[in-house]
């Protein structure tokens, strides 16, 4: 129920998409007046970025919140330039391919067996812990979310190599494809 309702969303959306740099791009705006923006790869059909705007309280528009993909260095905000980051900590983002949601953490050095990895269905979320107790972090999947999908630890798999941390959430495949393109 909560899929058709995520697919009614957008497809009563306003669209507009072009082709550019080897990209498909489109851009939604919701009758809410937020606004999504995805960019698919021409020769992969796979999700690059997605990014979201929502509407302040006083009706202007908000900045950007990405949800899947990196941050462009040319989008960072000037005064974010005066305190910046340890390039060395640990970089979380989301990559998603056909079959999966891929979630990579970069910069995180510790060997594969340290890692846990669980979903809270109370609490939707995903959870990432170390057995040294070094690193914690909670995270959400919001396309789960949309669709009110539940979460499992069965779907959770992850792998550790150069010094990424890899999670992966299958098992989703009508969601997924839900995403490629209305």
């Amino acid at each position: 129920m909560a899929v058709q309702h995520w697919a009614d969303a957008l497809r009563k959306a306003k669209k507009t998409a072009l082709i550019s740099d080897g990209k498909r791009k489109a851009h939604y705006v919701f009758e809410d007046g937020n606004e999504m923006a995805e960019e698919y790869d021409l020769k992969t059909d796979e999700l690059v970025l997605r990014k979201w705007r929502h509407k302040t309280s006083f009706g202007g528009q908000g900045q950007w919140t990405w949800e899947v993909g990196e941050t462009n260095p040319n989008d960072i905000n000037v005064t974010s330039d005066l305190i910046k980051e340890n390039s060395s900590n640990p970089l979380f983002m989301r990559k998603d391919t056909k079959a999966s949601f891929q979630l990579r953490i970069r910069n995180i050095s510790y060997p594969a067996e340290v890692y846990s990895v669980s979903a809270e269905p109370t609490e939707r979320c995903c959870v990432i812990r170390t057995s040294n107790k070094k690193y914690y972090k909670k995270f959400s999947i919001p396309d789960l979310d949309r669709c009110q999908l539940p979460l499992e630890s069965a779907a959770l798999s992850f792998t550790h190599a150069n010094n990424t941390l890899i999670i992966s959430v299958s098992e989703l495949s009508p969601l997924v494809s839900l995403n490629y393109f209305l």
